[in-house]
């Protein structure tokens, strides 16, 4: 009898097959699971096995995320890293911190804060000019969606009152018509062009400390949800090659190609050029990314009713679809043909409408293919469109940071929402109940990456840190192995990865192991628990301390 490489004891394993089979002990040997099951396991321990006394701690698969920044959010914690910062008197002094420690930068970058901070939403030039007023300085939001400039920034830029909103975004202005410092959507290109380019050095750099942390978080594999340059955001692709080809990258990570929203059809062969250029090793890139709206909190959600103003009353704004809908259903048809997965950004419910209207053209157009389109976001579902997921084979991918009441929800959404379609608000049990399959991200570093974090709001709907005991949609819960499954099998099956997600025999070893039971514990204490150990293929590639 071979003898394995690594065993585990002493379990629980919880498999995260269909079943939900728990087991004691598992082996792996070159790279792969060869045994789940008890004490007979133990007959595969040799002189040369590593053994990991598990002493009651879980054993899970490795988490995935489906849909994250990986290289932008390396990258931005070497800027001024504004996460967590609470309130604009709290922005503001991380700034000017920053901009003291960092007197050689030209420009002053970074990224994080929340809208929440600010009263609507909107942070000024004024405001930003009083931390640093000689040197031009662009903080994104921390969804990525708008950016804060100041005064000097704006005016390299070349912005006055004068100049257009560009089609697919929002200049703030004042009531001069000046601009105010705050830029929504593709605006933001406008000062971001500027800003001096980051190297290939650093964003392998940033790679490198987000595969760091991500696997301190007991994530294993990763679908980077944006491969291309946006709003003057970087091509983080030379980062992933570079890394696979050096054999740095010991996360399974696809890439998803950006759709260029301001072009059509003509780029689909470029795409498929460098979907046969960026395939290396652990790295490979068959998804295309279209983003079809924007956000909620700047009314920028594709609606398929107004949203209303601060009185309760409907606007004559519905939000932005930045592709045409008609032309959607055939870009997705000839990708869907192509063997492309298309990756949408669909927040609002007429931008997941369109979402599955494209899906549902390509499956009459192709017929039933291996393409596993996915859904991300997700914010407000219309109820006829949950059972059209299952129906269709389209993938819920869901960020359940997201699913809870904090400042932003109830401040800047539920209110221009209203009472019906805040209803409609991250439906995962509705979705889970009409029989869709759930994949899980987290937007990073548009939120944290952790996914017991997420598994937490996934299961109580509120935050871990939340000062209150309001839950957000009860009905719209899931319990926790519905949960992990999602962030596991879910994640695992969106990226492609079919050998993970689950603990079986022929499975490559790709594991995490908790300081504690989640599954027999209270559903409260869920983020409270943390990873010890994070495998990918059998190779431990996270410790903890």
């Amino acid at each position: 009898m071979t003898k394995a490489d690594l065993v585990f004891t002493r379990g629980p394993v919880h498999t995260g097959d269909a079943a939900r089979t728990r087991a004691s002990a598992l082996a792996v040997s070159g790279g792969r699971i060869t045994a789940v099951g008890h004490d007979e396991v133990r007959e595969l321990i040799g002189p040369g096995t590593e053994v990991v006394d598990l002493a009651g701690k879980l054993l899970l698969p490795g988490f995935q995320d489906a849909h994250i920044h990986a290289v932008g959010g390396g990258t931005e914690l070497a800027a001024c890293d504004l996460t967590g910062t609470v309130g604009a008197a709290d922005c503001l002094a991380r700034i000017r911190a920053y901009a003291e420690a960092h007197t050689d930068q030209e420009w002053i970058t970074g990224s994080g804060w929340s809208m929440e901070s600010f009263d609507g939403g909107l942070p000024t030039r004024h405001l930003l000019d009083t931390a640093v007023p000689d040197r031009p300085v662009y903080l994104t939001n921390r969804d990525h969606h708008g950016a804060w400039a100041n005064t000097r920034a704006l005016e390299l830029a070349g912005l006055d009152r004068d100049s257009p909103d560009p089609a697919d975004g929002r200049i703030e202005r004042e009531p001069d018509g000046a601009p105010s410092g705050m830029l929504q959507e593709g605006a933001t290109a406008l000062v971001a062009r500027l800003i001096p380019p980051v190297t290939t050095a650093d964003r392998l750099a940033g790679l490198l400390r987000a595969q760091r942390l991500l696997h301190s978080l007991g994530i294993t594999g990763w679908q980077d949800a944006l491969l291309g340059e946006f709003n003057g955001m970087p091509d983080p692709s030379d980062a992933y090659l570079a890394a696979a080809r050096s054999g740095v990258l010991t996360a399974r990570v696809t890439g998803a190609l950006w759709w260029e929203r301001d072009r059509g059809a003509e780029q689909i062969p470029e795409l498929v050029e460098r979907r046969a250029e960026l395939t290396h090793r652990r790295f490979r890139a068959g998804s295309v990314k279209i983003m079809l709206d924007g956000i909620a909190e700047n009314f920028t959600a594709a609606m398929t009713s107004p949203y209303l103003d601060g009185c309760g009353c409907a606007t004559a704004n519905s939000g932005l679809s930045f592709v045409d809908p008609l032309a959607l259903r055939g870009h997705v048809s000839e990708l869907d043909a192509l063997g492309f997965q298309v990756h949408f950004h669909a927040l609002g419910d007429r931008a997941v409408r369109e979402a599955l209207d494209a899906v549902e053209a390509a499956r009459a157009a192709n017929g039933w293919r291996d393409t596993r389109h996915h859904l991300a976001h997700l914010q407000v579902v219309h109820p006829d469109d949950v059972p059209r997921f299952a129906r269709l084979g389209a993938i819920a991918n869901i960020q359940p940071l997201w699913a809870a009441h904090e400042p932003q929800m109830d401040e800047l959404t539920i209110p221009f929402l209203g009472p019906e379609r805040a209803a409609w608000q991250y439906p995962f049990g509705a979705l889970q109940r009409a029989g869709a399959t759930l994949a899980a991200g987290s937007d990073w570093p548009v939120s944290s990456p952790d996914p017991l974090a997420g598994l937490h709001v996934a299961v109580n709907r509120r935050r871990p840190d939340a000062d209150d005991d309001r839950v957000l949609l009860p009905e719209q819960r899931l319990d926790l192995a519905s949960a992990i499954a999602a962030y596991t099998a879910g994640s695992a099956f969106v990226n492609g990865h079919d050998d993970a997600g689950v603990l079986a025999p022929g499975q490559v070893a790709d594991l995490v192991v908790l300081d504690r039971d989640i599954l027999t514990g209270p559903p409260a204490e869920i983020a409270a628990a943390r990873v010890l150990r994070t495998y990918v293929g059998g190779e431990l590639v996270h410790a903890a301390d």
